[in-house]
């Protein structure tokens, strides 16, 4: 029974943003079932009652006040935790500790990082053979995207050929590679890890065959990848 709830949620959140969101949709969930089950109440009473309406004078006049007012009620709930949300978006966007740009290609990506002059490469998913143990199949990729934690990184994201979809479930980022069209994306990243995903857009025969592999890891050891794939 636990599973089937926890299907009906969001997937683990990796970041404070990703568990805000998970928060907010579980939120609105709960305001949804309030109002289906509220409506339903109603509904039946009203089914069951329909002859003592039809024999009574009754005046709706605070029925249709209370049905005005429980509307705007709900709404002024969900705007109140989705703008706090769009807030603490804004403030992510106010620092750039580190920039990157990412072209979706047929069927690969391609990462430069701007504030390190000379440091881009591919990142082509890994076959079968090439696996190592504990490596994920058709989601391991030969050339990570590895980042600093806790460092304010730019995404700047396009396309060099047809539409793709730069996607990380786990922290709740989605956001589409289009050509000739530069997406502007802002994360910070506080937990240690690897995350994964995959081109949320059919872009093509191999459109499967493309994942994001982001690896968060501390200062110093991001300092020493880079050096190592300088040389």
């Amino acid at each position: 029974m636990m599973n089937f709830f926890q299907s009906l949620g969001l997937g683990f959140s990796s970041s404070i943003f990703s568990s805000y969101m998970d928060w907010f949709h579980n939120f609105n969930c709960c305001m949804l079932f309030g109002v289906l089950s509220f409506v339903a109440v109603i509904f039946f009473y009203l089914l069951l009652n329909s002859f003592y309406f039809k024999s009574k004078k009754v005046e709706y006049q605070l029925s249709e006040l209370f049905c005005s007012i429980l509307p705007t009620l709900v709404l002024v709930f969900q705007m109140i935790p989705s703008l706090s949300l769009l807030y603490y978006y804004g403030l992510m966007n106010l620092e750039t500790g580190l920039t990157i740009k990412i072209t979706g290609h047929q069927w690969y990506w391609s990462y430069e990082y701007s504030d390190i002059p000379g440091l881009e490469f591919d990142s082509y998913m890994k076959s079968v053979d090439q696996l190592c143990l504990g490596d994920l199949r058709l989601l391991e990729v030969d050339n990570r995207c590895v980042i600093p934690e806790g460092v304010n990184v730019r995404f700047c994201i396009t396309s060099g050929d047809v539409i793709h979809s730069w996607a990380l479930p786990s922290m709740s980022v989605k956001i589409d590679a289009m050509s000739g069209i530069l997406s502007t994306l802002f994360y910070s990243f506080p937990v240690l890890g690897v995350y994964y995903g995959q081109c949320s857009e059919i872009c093509g025969a191999n459109h499967s065959f493309m994942p994001v592999v982001l690896e968060v890891t501390l200062m110093e050891n991001f300092k020493g990848w880079c050096v190592g794939l300088m040389e």
